[in-house]
Order: structure tokens, then C-alpha cells, then sequence
């Protein structure tokens, strides 16, 4: 089963489909396996790596569709900042503090070349990866690059990335980004990743005004141009620490599947906007860390919570409101799975 195609099965329901952002990593034995013999870089742009760490969770736990082991920073990597994993956190040799730091940016490979890596990795992908389940590549978006590109972390109050949306710094950064980037999306479809989650994990952190005036002109832009390359394409859009009133705002046609996080409410979201978008997610990652009989009466609670409010189910794909958490139990990621797909069916 797939997220957007769902058969028909012999009880004549369909299933909610279900994936997790971070499913393929840290709290998985596969993926410790591999990080015995390699670093988190080698596994990113080896593609028999990539392949592999990402294929482990789709045996494991059943999830209806892969994403593509890798990392969003590389872009900032492309532009010269010098991007390193060594002490376990990326790290940045430079930063984007001045608008003469942003002037200063030059590519240190053309991004076909670049991230070549990553088409290779989604080619393998698409060989390995039953028909009938869904590759996700993924970007990092816009703002979510200029913050981590400004700062060296999302952490705090973002003061010198939210500046830099006045002082010509995000305008400059986006005119060298949004090809590459765009070119990025494009080389992960051309290798067989048929959605391309776009995540934004630092915007969350600007005012409605700063989110309507700078981030959906820009988001709208990337989106439109993505598609008009590749229309068959689906689009995911993420953002964490959103409001409702952020996602009311973005009304963009070319993104089919809006992500949120566990603060909202999702049956408000799904109600308000599903005739927009499909819906995706949003349990509490930290409840997968639960004793086995509270993560199952909290997936029950959610679950009837979403059947009491009648939601649309063929409007919804199952998911975390963020990446699954180091040292979360296999067990309890198996059970979760199990538990969707025999529940959520309509």
C-alpha cells in the first residue's frame, strides 16, 4: 500500500497508510549496525549506504513508504560553508552573519555533480522498494537553510536569521539557493522518488507577518517551479511550531500533503484544510517511549479521538509530529505500525 493509491482489500477498506520522518536512523539496530564501520557522512553519500540504512525500517516495521537517507544541510555544504558531522552535530566553518558573508558564498561543485549521490541513492531505491510503496526524497526549506546557515544551530531565538530577512542577507542567500536547491528536488525525482517532502523546521519561530511576507512568496515559488518540472510529483510541506493561522496563510495548490506537528489539534487541521491538502500526522513522538500499555491506550485515544471527529480518513496519512527520538524502542515503533494498519481502516 501506498500513501496516495490505496487498493481496496478483501473486507472491501482501505487502510490509513503510515511513515515517520526519521524512521530509518539512530534508535535502529540496522542503522547502528552500519554505523559501526561508517560515519554518518559515508552513509549519506555512499548509495549502496543510503540504500541500505533506509531500506531497514521498510523489512522491520511494514511503513507504507521510504525516505531517503540523507541530510538537509547539504546545501550549505554546495555553497561553501563548510559543512562537518565530525563532533556528531554538523558543524559550520563559516557563517552567514554579514550580507558580505552572503555576497561571498561560491559553489564548490555545480549541483549536478553534487548531489549525484543522491540520485544514485534514490536509482537503487527504487529497485529495492516494492512497487506499491512510496519513495520520499526530501530538502530542507528556504529559511530552515538561512537559520541553520546564520546561526550554526535552530536552537534560541533565531535573532540573526530573523534579521536577516530585513537586512538583504535571506534575498542574496536565495539567489544562490533556490536553483540548486531546485535542481537538488529534480536529480532525487530523476532517481525515482515519486514526493519530495519539503521540511521547515526552524519557521515556526517567525511571527504570522514575517511567515506571510517572506516565507509564502518564497515557498510558492520553489513549489510552482518544482512542479512545472515534474507535475506528477507529490509535494510535502512540513513546518514545526506552526500555528494554524501559519498553515491558514500558505494556500499553495502545488503542495498535496500538509505535515504538522503534535501541538495542533489534527482533527481542527484536517477539518479546516483537507479539502486542501491530505493531512499528515501528528502523534507525539515521546509517546513512543512509553510502557507498551500506555503507548497502546494513547494510540487508541487518538485514534477514536480522529473517528469521533469523523475526519476524512482518505484525507490523512498517519505520521509523527517530528522525527522518531534516539533510543525509542523498536518494539514499541513495531507495535504502533501494527496497530495503525489494523485500526485506521474506513
Amino acid at each position: 500500500m501506498g500513501l496516495f493509491i490505496r487498493e481496496i482489500e478483501k473486507d472491501g477498506k482501505r487502510t490509513v497508510p503510515v511513515w515517520f520522518m526519521r524512521q530509518a536512523g539512530r534508535y535502529h539496530h540496522h542503522y547502528q549496525n552500519l554505523k559501526k564501520d561508517n560515519d554518518f557522512t559515508t552513509l549519506c553519500k555512499t548509495p549502496k549506504l543510503a540504500c541500505e540504512v533506509t531500506m531497514g525500517p521498510i523489512r522491520d516495521f511494514g511503513f507504507d513508504a521510504a525516505i531517503l537517507f540523507s541530510d538537509l544541510l547539504f546545501p550549505l555544504e554546495q555553497m561553501g560553508l563548510g559543512l562537518s558531522y565530525a563532533t556528531g552535530r554538523p558543524t559550520l566553518d563559516k557563517k552567514l552573519l554579514t550580507l558580505d558573508d552572503v555576497k561571498g558564498l561560491e559553489l564548490i561543485e555545480e549541483a549536478s555533480k553534487f548531489y549525484s549521490f543522491q540520485k544514485e541513492a534514490t536509482l537503487l531505491l527504487r529497485k529495492e522498494l516494492p512497487k506499491d510503496k512510496n519513495l520520499i526524497g526530501f530538502v530542507g526549506a528556504p529559511f530552515t537553510l538561512f537559520a541553520y546557515g546564520a546561526l550554526g544551530t535552530h536552537a534560541g531565538s533565531l535573532v540573526e536569521a530573523k534579521t536577516g530577512l530585513y537586512d538583504g542577507r535571506f534575498e542574496n542567500f536565495l539567489e544562490i539557493l533556490m536553483p540548486n536547491l531546485l535542481k537538488e528536488m529534480s536529480m532525487q525525482v530523476e532517481g525515482g522518488a515519486d514526493t519530495i517532502s519539503i521540511f521547515d523546521t526552524a519557521v515556526g519561530e517567525l511571527s504570522l507577518y514575517d511567515f506571510k511576507r517572506f516565507i509564502v512568496p518564497t515557498l510558492k515559488s520553489i513549489t510552482k517551479q518544482f512542479k512545472s518540472l515534474h507535475p506528477k510529483c507529490k509535494i510535502i510541506y512540513y513546518s514545526k511550531h506552526t500555528t494554524l493561522n501559519h498553515l491558514n496563510s500558505i494556500e499553495d495548490s502545488n503542495i498535496d500533503v500538509l505535515g504538522v506537528d503534535y501541538r495542533h489539534t489534527l482533527s481542527e487541521v484536517v477539518h479546516q484544510l483537507g479539502s486542501d491538502y491530505i493531512l499528515q500526522g501528528n502523534f507525539d513522538p515521546c509517546w513512543l517511549h512509553l510502557s507498551k500499555p500506555h503507548l497502546e491506550e494513547r494510540l487508541n485515544y487518538f485514534f477514536t479521538e480522529m473517528e469521533d471527529a469523523k475526519v476524512d480518513f482518505g484525507r490523512w496519512i498517519m505520521g509523527l509530529g517530528h522525527g522518531v527520538l534516539p533510543k525509542t524502542p523498536e518494539e514499541n515503533v513495531r507495535r504502533a505500525v501494527e496497530m495503525i494498519h489494523q485500526r485506521l481502516r474506513y
